[in-house]
């Protein structure tokens, strides 16, 4: 996502910020729509093969709003400013805590433990 804004921010050609009027829509809010499908679909959806899916779209919406969590929590935009970066530290704490949950609470698989 940082690479994606960092393209916006230098003019890559295509590229460019969405605005309605004069009113810049920041990807936090497209992260937030994401959650609120996926969670309604995680309602009504049961099937293996849709909630693989849901699972990345909730990934990327999650992804969407802790990349602008400074801007949430100054309420300004600070994207490219030091106060940015901590988004960019917010992440890696969030990373590692999930990663450190799905590494200690996955139990070994059946076959493994009989051998």
């Amino acid at each position: 996502m940082r690479f994606l804004t960092w393209a916006i921010h230098v003019h890559v050609a295509g590229l460019g910020n969405v605005h309605v009027g004069r009113v810049h829509i920041h990807h936090y809010i497209w992260g937030i729509l994401l959650l609120i499908v996926v969670g309604a679909c995680g309602l009504v959806e049961r099937s293996p093969v849709w909630r693989t899916w849901m699972g990345l779209a909730f990934g990327i919406g999650l992804a969407l709003v802790v990349d602008e969590a400074a801007l949430l929590i100054e309420l300004k935009d600070v994207y490219w400013n030091r106060q940015g970066w901590s988004s960019v530290a917010i992440a890696i704490i969030l990373i590692g805590v999930a990663g450190s949950i799905l590494a200690f609470t996955r139990a070994p698989r059946a076959e493994a433990t009989e051998r």
